[in-house]
């Protein structure tokens, strides 16, 4: 459905400490995706990621089953989007902000 959260994540400055973290908060298993991206296997639909520049809070994504729309819509009502990235073998996504400035993003599952 679009415009429902489908996944999340949070950024950790010491990802295995977050997920001893929320293991112990939630029971929350994580499988490792790439080099320090933490796909969590037991729980919500999410992951434990390094925290840098642009993602120092947590990200939520929304659905869309058509990104280029979504993103023009973001820009018509004011708000900003950075570059539609394709993630290889799941989709494509967007971050964005919203017109006072809070951030989200977009994710459009690969069909």
């Amino acid at each position: 459905m679009t415009g429902h959260a489908n996944w999340f994540e949070i950024p950790a400055d010491d990802t295995a400490r977050a997920r001893a973290f929320y293991a112990g908060v939630f029971g929350w298993e994580t499988s490792l995706m790439g080099e320090d991206y933490h796909v969590i296997t037991n729980g919500a639909a999410g992951a434990i990621a390094p925290r840098d520049a642009g993602h120092t809070q947590p990200r939520i994504y929304f659905h869309t089953t058509d990104i280029d729309a979504s993103v023009r819509k973001v820009a018509e009502l004011g708000g900003k989007s950075d570059d539609v990235m394709t993630v290889p073998g799941t989709g494509r996504i967007a971050h964005c902000t919203d017109d006072q400035g809070t951030p989200f993003s977009l994710y459009e599952p690969q069909s």
